[in-house]
């Protein structure tokens, strides 16, 4: 069958000062993985929101039907009566809380006022099973990684009947084996009769998985194109995405490398969970002036326990080695050492290590280096206002003004706070791990242009990434690591995927 199971039409949605979707139409067939792209801001989870009851009927303009009946959700539990479920990009599970019990919260299993155990714990192995992950259902979810997590999220959905799964960024946070897991998930419900709605950034694994996909930008419908009839390529998604072509996924950039900046030598990490585990054994880098150095590494390979360990000591213990500075060994024994040798590290979880979610944009941007705004013990707030104004300007961070929330930013936005936050402390050192993780194609553009303004100011900057071809498209040299040992180090000239791989699968097994 391939009748719509779902339309929307005309729907608007508006916050104060901002449209965020104007008639928008949308309809989704019977059984198919539809997907939905578009930059950060443009409009995506406003729309599935608006679809869940999230935001209730009432609070947006257009008409919404499910199978052919008119929709009018005052809230989620509206939308899930009627089999509409959505997984958010920020998983609500209760880490305490088994998985059964997650599974079932709010929904339990119980008979005259009391839960039975007995049918939550099976019920819950059974919903396990069909979506392939293989634990004990009294497990604490706060033992399980992240990919398990999205799949409890799944299996929760199920115990809803779902008829209609949105999944907002489901592999954002997944290495590559626990995303293809998921996909493939996705198939078999495919094949099982739910739809499917995903919003996903990864523009590879929508081609390898969606029927249909549909395009938005600035909280408009830009079209909606058959992955099989309309012969999509990458390119034409990301011209839709952003209304321009991007002959370049990365700016043009003719480096000026200069005089050493960082050297690590004989660097070695110890577990801090597992006696005698090394993380990182004897590992030697340099960084020079104006250069953009890559770090390359299959997960678990090392890399940000690396840089969190050279970044003052903030992972691991029975941390040898030397860090030279200018030339200079130095000795870095915290985070404020590191600041202090113009050092500066941008994690890769900037929702939870990077940012203050509930501070604004002013206070976030200067949190590192407080001392540069204070005169005996006070914060001169005009100052700090017009240094933080200063970056939302250069930076083309978008926000009415540094008094937003930084919470309510897209992400792109929210690493362009991260960045202005460690620009600030004068750091010529920058370590910036996964820079563009859960941020669409056109920001990343911006954040790429933004690491080549800061290389040309003469600062080192090492990237850590997960995408092969953003560290050739980037940097001038990459190093490769591979259980914790550098195994690899390649010119910009000689750099090729294949080369790489070589380099960070040596010594697996």
């Amino acid at each position: 069958m391939t009748d719509d199971i779902l339309r929307m039409r005309g729907i608007t949605k508006t916050f104060p000062g901002v449209k965020a979707l104007q008639d928008v139409n949308l309809s989704v067939r019977r059984g198919e993985i539809h997907a939905i792209c578009g930059e950060n801001g443009a409009g995506k989870s406003t729309l599935m929101k608006v679809l869940s009851g999230v935001y209730p009927h009432g609070s947006y303009d257009g008409e919404i039907s499910f199978d052919g009946d008119p929709c009018r959700f005052s809230d989620i539990r509206d939308s899930e009566h009627r089999g509409i479920v959505i997984i958010h990009q920020e998983l609500a599970l209760c880490p305490q809380l088994s998985i059964a019990e997650n599974i079932f919260l709010g929904n339990e299993r119980a008979s005259r006022g009391l839960i039975d155990w007995n049918r939550t714990n099976h019920e819950a192995g059974e919903l396990l099973r069909r979506v392939g992950l293989r634990e004990n259902p009294v497990t604490p979810v706060a033992d399980i990684g992240v990919g398990k997590q999205q799949l409890v999220e799944i299996a929760k959905a199920l115990s809803k009947k779902v008829r209609l799964l949105i999944l907002d960024e489901p592999t954002a946070a997944l290495n590559d084996e626990d995303s293809a897991h998921l996909l493939d998930l996705l198939r078999g419900l495919r094949e099982q009769g739910i739809t499917c709605v995903i919003i996903s950034h990864k523009l590879n694994e929508i081609a390898a998985i969606a029927d249909s996909i549909s395009i938005l930008r600035d909280g408009r419908m830009i079209e909606t194109l058959d992955m099989k009839a309309d012969q999509v390529t990458e390119d034409r998604i990301i011209a839709g995405m952003v209304g321009r072509d991007l002959e370049h996924r990365f700016p043009p950039h003719e480096p000026n490398i200069g005089e050493e900046a960082l050297r690590i030598e004989d660097w070695t990490v110890h577990s801090p969970t597992q006696r005698g585990r090394a993380v990182v054994s004897g590992a030697n880098l340099t960084l020079r002036r104006g250069e953009i150095v890559g770090l390359a590494g299959l997960m678990g390979a090392g890399r940000t326990e690396l840089a969190m360990s050279v970044f003052g000591r903030s992972y691991g213990t029975g941390i040898s080695g030397r860090v030279y500075r200018d030339g200079r060994l130095v000795e870095i024994r915290s985070v404020r050492d590191a600041i202090r040798h113009g050092i500066a590290y941008a994690t890769e979880d900037r929702k939870r290590y990077g940012l203050n979610l509930i501070e604004d944009i002013k206070r976030n941007v200067s949190a590192a280096e407080l001392s540069k705004l204070a005169r005996r013990g006070w914060i001169n707030e005009n100052e700090e206002y017009r240094v933080a104004d200063e970056f939302r300007k250069s930076m083309n961070i978008k926000a009415p003004s540094v008094l937003s929330v930084t919470g309510k930013l897209s992400g792109g936005n929210q690493q362009k706070v991260v960045l202005s936050k460690w620009i600030f402390t004068d750091a010529d050192v920058l370590i910036l791990d996964e820079p563009t993780r859960g941020i669409d194609v056109g920001a990343k553009y911006e954040i790429y242009s933004i690491i080549n303004r800061l290389a040309d100011e003469g600062k080192a900057v090492l990237v850590i990434s997960s995408e092969l071809p953003e560290l050739l498209g980037l940097c001038d040299r990459i190093y490769a690591l591979s259980a914790g040992r550098v195994t690899g180090e390649v010119s910009r000239e000689d750099a090729t995927q294949e080369r790489l791989m070589h380099y960070m699968t040596k010594g697996q097994e």
